[in-house]
């Protein structure tokens, strides 16, 4: 992992720190991260299977309806 790249995830966990995002926010966040490898099938699994509580899914979709209308 580059320098450049450890250094983004440091900004993205102080920020899942700060705005009080919760595990299953944190999980998402990561996995729709710009960063240049995408998710790991490990990850989506986990995802897919998260969604099957109403509680984290409407947490996973508070996160991909945020990440959906960034502008960047």
């Amino acid at each position: 992992m580059s320098l450049q790249n450890m250094s983004k995830t440091a900004v993205r966990v102080g920020k899942n720190y700060i705005k009080g995002y919760s595990d299953v926010q944190v999980k998402v966040r990561d996995a729709t991260s710009n960063d240049p490898w995408g998710p790991s099938g490990t990850q989506m699994n986990e995802l897919a299977q998260l969604s099957y509580n109403q509680n984290d899914f409407v947490e996973m979709m508070e996160i991909l309806d945020k990440r959906l209308n960034d502008k960047g």
